[in-house]
């Protein structure tokens, strides 16, 4: 199942230039490409995802912050289960919390340098394969730092 949810998204990642509104993420296994709204200041980043009732499949929203640092999210307000990709300042994955539970205040913790936060539909991380290491491409990552800038291939 893995291998052909990131076969059928590959195609179209390695074609597609860095965009705002996309993502992509790579690994040896493959790659997978989102759209994505951008949450980059204060009040975009505390507003995320709440009072949805749906995400499309192939949608997620990019959290980002200025610069490095401790970072933890909580589901209020949210009403779908969501998976977080927490990803240091070079886009590399961190930590993939799974399936957070819609309504619930309890805060989950990132890390101590993380500098964005993917936010995906709930169980979605584990049937692709999404895991610590895996690589992130958006303009939004410093490209002096990322693990894998814009401007280079697959």
């Amino acid at each position: 199942m893995k291998i052909a949810v990131l076969a059928l998204w590959a195609g179209t990642a390695v074609a597609e230039p860095c965009r705002e509104d996309a993502v992509i993420l790579r690994s040896d296994a493959g790659m997978v490409r989102f759209r994505v709204e951008l949450a980059d200041d204060e009040a975009e980043r505390a507003q995320g995802l709440m009072d949805r009732e749906t995400l499309s499949s192939s949608a997620g929203m990019l959290f980002v912050y200025p610069k490095p640092k401790r970072v933890a999210f909580w589901m209020k307000n949210t009403l779908i289960p969501l998976d977080m990709i927490f990803l240091d300042a070079s886009g590399t994955v961190q930590k993939v919390h799974h399936e957070a539970t819609p309504l619930d205040e309890t805060p989950i913790f990132g890390g101590n340098e993380i500098q964005s936060v993917l936010e995906i539909n709930g169980g979605l991380s584990r049937k692709i394969g999404i895991a610590e290491g895996w690589q992130l491409r958006h303009p939004a990552i410093d490209q002096d730092a990322a693990a894998w800038p814009c401007g280079e291939g697959q």
